[in-house]
Protein backbone atom coordinates (compact mmCIF):
# COMPACT_ATOMS: atom_id res chain seq x y z
CA UNK A 1 0.00 0.00 0.00
CA UNK A 2 1.38 3.59 -0.90
CA UNK A 3 1.53 6.48 1.98
CA UNK A 4 -1.30 8.45 -0.20
CA UNK A 5 -3.68 5.44 0.51
CA UNK A 6 -2.77 4.65 4.00
CA UNK A 7 -2.82 8.52 4.60
CA UNK A 8 -6.94 8.45 3.31
CA UNK A 9 -7.67 5.34 5.49
CA UNK A 10 -6.11 6.66 8.23
CA UNK A 11 -8.87 10.07 7.36
CA UNK A 12 -11.54 8.28 7.59
CA UNK A 13 -10.41 6.56 10.82
CA UNK A 14 -10.17 10.38 12.22
CA UNK A 15 -13.46 11.17 11.10
CA UNK A 16 -15.20 8.36 12.56
CA UNK A 17 -12.86 8.89 15.84
CA UNK A 18 -15.54 11.26 17.90
CA UNK A 19 -18.33 10.01 19.92
CA UNK A 20 -21.13 12.00 18.62
CA UNK A 21 -19.89 11.12 14.98
CA UNK A 22 -20.60 7.41 15.43
CA UNK A 23 -24.07 8.71 16.96
CA UNK A 24 -24.69 10.28 13.80
CA UNK A 25 -23.73 7.14 11.84
CA UNK A 26 -25.62 4.67 13.83
CA UNK A 27 -28.80 7.08 13.76
CA UNK A 28 -28.48 6.88 9.91
CA UNK A 29 -28.61 3.42 9.60
CA UNK A 30 -32.65 3.81 10.06
CA UNK A 31 -32.51 5.96 7.14
CA UNK A 32 -32.08 9.24 5.90
CA UNK A 33 -33.22 12.19 8.54
CA UNK A 34 -32.52 16.08 8.98
CA UNK A 35 -30.55 18.08 11.17
CA UNK A 36 -33.85 18.59 13.43
CA UNK A 37 -34.31 14.49 13.42
CA UNK A 38 -30.90 14.04 14.69
CA UNK A 39 -30.29 16.76 17.38
CA UNK A 40 -32.70 15.32 20.03
CA UNK A 41 -30.81 12.24 19.57
CA UNK A 42 -27.41 13.58 20.73
CA UNK A 43 -26.35 15.09 23.82
CA UNK A 44 -24.80 17.96 21.45
CA UNK A 45 -25.39 21.98 20.43
CA UNK A 46 -26.83 22.21 16.95
CA UNK A 47 -23.49 23.88 15.80
CA UNK A 48 -21.53 21.36 17.06
CA UNK A 49 -24.19 18.58 15.33
CA UNK A 50 -23.45 20.69 12.28
CA UNK A 51 -19.71 20.67 12.42
CA UNK A 52 -19.72 17.03 12.66
CA UNK A 53 -22.05 16.36 9.94
CA UNK A 54 -19.84 18.50 7.63
CA UNK A 55 -17.07 16.65 8.52
CA UNK A 56 -18.80 13.24 7.82
CA UNK A 57 -19.46 14.87 4.37
CA UNK A 58 -16.46 16.31 3.74
CA UNK A 59 -15.13 12.76 4.25
CA UNK A 60 -17.68 10.91 1.98
CA UNK A 61 -19.30 9.13 4.54
CA UNK A 62 -22.55 10.83 4.95
CA UNK A 63 -24.28 12.47 1.67
CA UNK A 64 -27.13 15.28 1.89
CA UNK A 65 -29.51 16.54 -0.58
CA UNK A 66 -31.98 19.60 0.43
CA UNK A 67 -35.83 19.08 0.43
CA UNK A 68 -37.00 22.27 0.90
CA UNK A 69 -35.48 24.12 3.68
CA UNK A 70 -34.41 21.06 5.35
CA UNK A 71 -31.10 19.57 4.76
CA UNK A 72 -32.02 15.27 4.52
CA UNK A 73 -28.56 13.32 5.03
CA UNK A 74 -27.89 9.53 4.65
CA UNK A 75 -24.79 8.04 4.53
CA UNK A 76 -22.98 6.90 1.86
CA UNK A 77 -21.26 4.24 1.99
CA UNK A 78 -23.02 1.17 4.27
CA UNK A 79 -19.22 -0.28 4.76
CA UNK A 80 -19.09 2.08 7.54
CA UNK A 81 -21.54 0.20 9.90
CA UNK A 82 -19.28 -2.91 9.33
CA UNK A 83 -16.58 -0.66 10.40
CA UNK A 84 -18.61 0.40 13.79
CA UNK A 85 -19.41 -3.03 14.14
CA UNK A 86 -15.65 -4.97 14.14
CA UNK A 87 -14.92 -2.01 16.70
CA UNK A 88 -17.41 -3.22 18.99
CA UNK A 89 -16.59 -6.59 18.19
CA UNK A 90 -12.87 -6.08 19.45
CA UNK A 91 -14.18 -4.11 22.52
CA UNK A 92 -16.19 -6.74 24.00
CA UNK A 93 -13.78 -9.52 23.37
CA UNK A 94 -11.48 -7.32 24.79
CA UNK A 95 -14.09 -7.36 27.69
CA UNK A 96 -14.72 -10.72 27.84
CA UNK A 97 -10.47 -11.29 28.08
CA UNK A 98 -10.35 -9.07 31.36
CA UNK A 99 -13.29 -10.81 32.87
CA UNK A 100 -11.90 -14.06 32.19
CA UNK A 101 -7.98 -12.85 33.47
CA UNK A 102 -9.97 -11.24 36.90
CA UNK A 103 -12.20 -14.58 37.81
CA UNK A 104 -9.06 -16.34 37.97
Amino acid sequence: MSNMSEQLVSNVFKTLAHPTRIQIVKLLREGEMCVCEILPNLDSEQSNTSQHLALLKNQGIVDSKKDGTKVIYSVKNKEVYQMIELAEAIILRQIEETKSLLSK
